[in-house]
């Protein structure tokens, strides 16, 4: 029971697909309006290193995305081997083409590579997976620019569902830059009281029971169950994991909390597609800046 509700249907299915769809359509809608006035579609390249069977998956998924919604690829795939120097000089020749309007340096790079210096000579304006330092600067300050993708899509989902974070308790599990710190920034901007937990928080179960929203990015297979959530909470997964019998799951067990929860994101189908639509949505508005045009997509990015 939650502020006076029985919470014991099925939890309210936070859908990442059709929520996609519809961005992509107002992305699709958006270009075809202002390609007049700027004489070409939005950039996007993606920037490949190695064989990681992942990233191939991810990679083509997001050439499809942009192939629904009109923004000419970019995508260059270099051998494992590639010395650091020639990335770099990849990265500045992207840099430098005028119709790239998003670079994204897909990760994990082969061992050989530190992801570090190469994110950081991405151009702070075309860095499409807002991973730039500069650019969590401006997250941090509440600045407009990109923003990072799995956590923005996160807030697009939330506030799509009616769930609005202010006031609320928010409780990030998970502490990488790639997701938990710029997730909990984000819900600290829409006005939540955020904790962050990670591998050596105590006693985390006490934290988790206080969260109005659980954000859930650990990293760990079916990690967080029914002793985890408050009932009522809204779950949000962003795991995702190959199972060894085949099939995929999520951080939590969401058979175990369905009952409990509001809402809930599902693996596959919730946070996964979000983040490939706000990689689009980066880029979108990066092209809209360089030409000084303006966009209807403030509620996606500031």
């Amino acid at each position: 029971m939650l502020d006076g509700v029985h919470v014991d249907a099925m939890a309210l299915r936070l859908d990442g697909k059709v929520l996609a769809r519809d961005v992509e359509h107002r992305l699709q809608t958006l270009i075809e309006r202002r390609l007049a006035e700027t004489g070409r579609p939005p950039g996007l390249a993606v920037l490949r290193v190695g064989d990681d069977p992942a990233s191939a998956v991810y990679v083509a998924n997001k050439e499809k995305a942009c192939a629904r919604i009109g923004v000419a690829s970019f995508g260059d795939h270099l051998p494992a081997d590639t010395p650091p120097a020639q990335v770099l000089q990849t990265i500045e020749r992207l840099n430098a083409n005028p119709e790239v309007d998003g670079i994204l340096l897909q990760l994990p790079l082969p061992a050989s590579l530190d992801e570090g210096p190469l994110l950081m000579a991405i151009d702070p304006e075309k860095d499409a997976d807002g991973l730039h330092t500069l650019n969590l600067g401006r997250l941090l300050k509440g600045e407009p620019g990109p923003r990072s993708c799995t956590p923005a899509g996160v807030m697009a989902m939330l506030r799509s569902n009616g769930i609005d974070p202010a006031g609320k308790r928010a409780v990030v599990i998970g502490r990488s830059i790639l997701v938990g710190q710029p997730m909990a920034l984000m819900l600290q901007a829409a006005n939540a009281t955020v904790t962050i937990a990670h591998s050596r928080t105590a006693d985390l179960v006490a934290h988790t029971r206080e969260a109005d929203i659980l954000v859930v990015a650990a990293g760990r297979p079916e990690f967080i169950g029914a002793e985890h959530v408050r009932p009522g909470a809204a779950v949000v997964d962003v795991g995702i994991h190959r199972k060894p019998e085949g099939g995929l799951c999520g951080d939590v067990r969401a058979a175990e909390i369905e009952s409990i929860a509001s809402a809930l994101s599902p693996v596959p189908g919730g946070v996964g597609p979000m983040t490939v639509t706000m990689l689009l949505v980066n880029t979108v508005v990066a092209w809209c800046r360089r030409h000084n045009l303006g966009h209807d997509l403030d509620d996606l990015v500031p």
